[in-house]
């Protein structure tokens, strides 16, 4: 889960190349091979062939607004003293 909030987080508001997203989430590159046709395949992120570039869709940042509200209220749950 953390790879695909990376990856989203990487291609949110950019157009960004397949290597930047390798380097920048230190994927090897068949982590790579394996997550982006994933993500595509969920709508979760779009390739644009003219520019060979990715970007994260709206469906992307739906999954990453739930995915740090979540993430909160793990960070909350921590700090919670159970009697």
């Amino acid at each position: 889960m953390e790879i695909i909030k990376q990856i989203l987080e990487l291609a949110n508001g950019n157009d960004t190349k397949k290597t930047r997203i390798q380097h920048k989430a230190n994927l090897s590159y068949y982590q790579m091979k394996e997550y982006l046709p994933f993500l595509l395949g969920r709508h979760f992120l779009r390739y644009d062939l003219d520019t060979q570039t990715f970007k994260t869709t709206e469906k992307g940042l739906r999954f990453l607004g739930t995915y740090n509200q979540f993430d909160d209220l793990e960070t909350e749950a921590k700090y919670v003293h159970v009697w």
